[in-house]
């Protein structure tokens, strides 16, 4: 994503010590990289020359599987940040540029990590995969990457593997889950999934988990689940609504994609369940649901970024916002992922200072103890978060609190649900698993 995202897409700091010389801000909003003639020579970094840093993507683009824009949009988000830094001077005096774009085409992620590897002629990559199997060898290549972190099993320990989230743990209970059925004053559940192994399939049992946890809290119950639905729902899904209208379901989250819930939410709807909200932790994707009409009215989304219906006049969002207007794109979730990723690497390079590399870049990224992308995601401390937490020790290498944004769909457009404009983010405590209200808050 879970974040929640990592469970259900898959086919889902204060820099500690000492900045060197460069300066770096840990928030995203860093000084420009503006330092004069570049000191390093180039050649002895890979995909480092005397006017650029160069950088892959590699990412799914044909045979995308899950109906939102993955490879495009991702590089437009980068593309576009790196506009904005090349502004001012790049990094330490060197343009920051996407050189090589490679297509997995959903299946061969890892020929196209080994063709990035051969080549050897960019500093690093960006990445959003559906089924990562090259991850791992760019990861043993020491190649740094910067993630569209849904695949929290792949990152999981892998200290050059940066996403625009931290990995967290797939067995884990998620507050979530309860406080959205109960801002809906929804208390019987259903929860439904795809038989896929791994986060898909784990996402109903963390569900029902959390539900249950809570219950003495919340009166809220699982009252229908199903892990085992066919990828794509070939079969349809109308057994499945019969049975959660018998169970009387007040709410259903569905742990499928964009696709997946609207072939939910159109069986409801002929059923007679029009009016059940339905829970996505997939479907931020403003085309997709204006041109759903009404088919989502009252339904609940998670973001994992500061939405883009929050305030925006400062800070990160305001600056992607300007930035990817200028580049005439619209914003998109896998763009804003995009434009975090290239954040934390402009960051990391300023960080490492001008005669930086591959390990000094990555060994200065790690000191960041406080990274929020300029107000943009719920801070990461990179010194402890490779690891995942644990559902009984949530604190050691999770977040400083546990954080989520949610929008609520009315009239086909998205507006900020719990939180507020300002403060859109809602935070519980991360010591404990303990239940209580969050508190709306804002970073950066």
């Amino acid at each position: 994503m879970n974040p929640i995202p990592a469970l259900a897409r898959r086919l889902a700091v204060p820099l500690a010590a000492i900045c060197l010389a460069a300066a770096c801000t840990n928030s995203g909003g860093g000084t420009d990289g503006q330092t004069g003639p570049p000191p390093a020579p180039p050649g002895t970094v890979p995909g480092v020359t005397s006017g650029e840093i160069r950088f892959a993507v590699l990412a799914t683009g044909s045979n995308n599987p899950i109906g939102t824009c993955i490879m495009e949009c991702l590089t437009q988000g980068i593309e576009d940040y790196f506009a904005f830094r090349n502004s001012t001077g790049g990094a330490h005096g060197r343009k920051l540029v996407v050189t090589t774009r490679v297509d997995d085409q959903l299946g061969k992620n890892k020929e196209g990590a080994l063709q990035i590897i051969s080549a050897n002629d960019t500093f690093a990559t960006f990445g959003a995969a559906q089924l990562p199997t090259g991850w791992d060898d760019l990861y043993k290549a020491g190649i740094p990457q910067y993630v569209w972190a849904i695949q929290s099993e792949a990152m999981n320990g892998k200290d050059s593997i940066f996403g625009n989230i931290a990995p967290t743990c797939l067995d884990c209970t998620i507050r979530s889950f309860a406080y959205v059925a109960e801002k809906k004053k929804a208390t019987r559940i259903a929860a439904l999934g795809y038989n896929v192994p791994g986060a898909p399939k784990k996402c109903v049992g963390t569900i029902t988990d959390t539900i249950r946890l809570y219950s003495g809290e919340t009166g809220q119950q699982i009252v229908y689940s199903n892990d085992n639905m066919t990828y794509g729902l070939p079969n349809g899904v109308g057994p499945e609504v019969s049975a959660m209208r018998a169970a009387g379901v007040d709410m259903v989250i569905g742990c499928f994609d964009l696709n997946g819930m609207k072939t939910l939410a159109q069986e409801m709807e002929r059923q007679g369940l029009a009016d059940v909200p339905m829970y996505h932790l997939n479907t931020y994707d403003h085309a997709f649901v204006a041109a759903a009409g009404d088919l989502f009215e009252g339904d609940v989304v998670t973001v994992l970024f500061r939405p883009f219906e929050a305030t925006s006049k400062s800070g990160g969002i305001a600056e992607y916002l300007r930035w990817t207007s200028r580049g005439g794109h619209q914003p998109t979730e896998a763009g804003m992922n995009g434009w975090i990723n290239a954040d934390l690497a402009y960051q990391g390079l300023l960080a490492a200072g001008p005669n930086f590399d591959r390990k000094s870049v990555v060994a200065a990224t790690n000191r960041m103890t406080d990274y929020d992308a300029g107000g943009l995601v719920n801070p990461i401390d990179w010194s402890r978060q490779h690891e995942w937490p644990t559902q009984d020790d949530p604190a050691t290498h999770g977040y400083r609190q546990e954080c989520y944004a949610f929008v609520e769909i009315r009239n086909g457009k998205f507006q900020i649900f719990g939180g507020t404009a300002e403060k859109p983010f809602v935070c519980w405590q991360n010591k404990d698993r303990s239940w209580s209200e969050p508190t709306p808050t804002s970073f950066g």
